[in-house]
């Protein structure tokens, strides 16, 4: 029973981090990369569709991103998609191939990324912790109904703990290696 709490929560953990990394993929750096535009949706026959399901995305240099639409009458759509994004990027068409410049990011627009990205990241460690306090309170609802002892129950909690420490860490890690990343010149 022991294991089985341990593992749900190692599963909610490790969602939490699927989490940050998806939300820190949002948060653009200076470079061009694809997964910059996963959150952007285009109107296809009536129906949201996710960018990359409608296009090619490619990385044209460091700086520039090339979509490339499967159907020749999307380019419009998908341009309006991407300017109506939070992303802040202006595509430029050429005939079937739509461009999208990375803008060069200020000191300002740096810091406010990076506070961003602590807002995502303590989001992550509350909801590690979140995972943490429920898999304790199972634990201690099988104390009470004397399913098992004091001392598995301790050993249990210690083990989230140390589960908790891990993913928490990998928090700290991830978070130090964006803020580099956003940092660098």
């Amino acid at each position: 029973m022991i294991d089985d709490i341990k593992t749900e929560a190692e599963k909610k953990m490790k969602k939490s981090l699927e989490a940050l990394t998806s939300a820190f993929n949002k948060i653009r750096t200076g470079r061009a990369h694809p997964s910059i535009l996963d959150s952007v949706m285009v109107n296809y026959y009536g129906q949201e569709t996710p960018l990359k399901q409608v296009a090619s995305v490619n990385v044209e240099d460091n700086r520039t991103l090339a979509v490339s639409p499967w159907e020749k009458n999307l380019v419009p759509v998908i341009e309006k998609a991407i300017m109506a994004s939070d992303l802040g990027l202006n595509p430029a068409t050429s005939g079937d191939l739509i461009r999208i410049p990375m803008p060069m990011l200020t000191q300002e627009t740096r810091k406010e990324m990076v506070k961003q990205a602590k807002a995502d990241a303590e989001n992550a460690r509350v909801s590690v912790r979140n995972a943490r306090r429920d898999a304790n309170s199972m634990m201690k609802e099988l104390l009470k109904e004397k399913d098992i002892s004091e001392d598995d129950e301790r050993r249990g909690e210690d083990e989230i703990q140390k589960l908790t420490d891990r993913y928490i860490a990998e928090v700290e890690k991830m978070l130090k290696a964006k803020e580099e990343d956003l940092m660098a010149v």
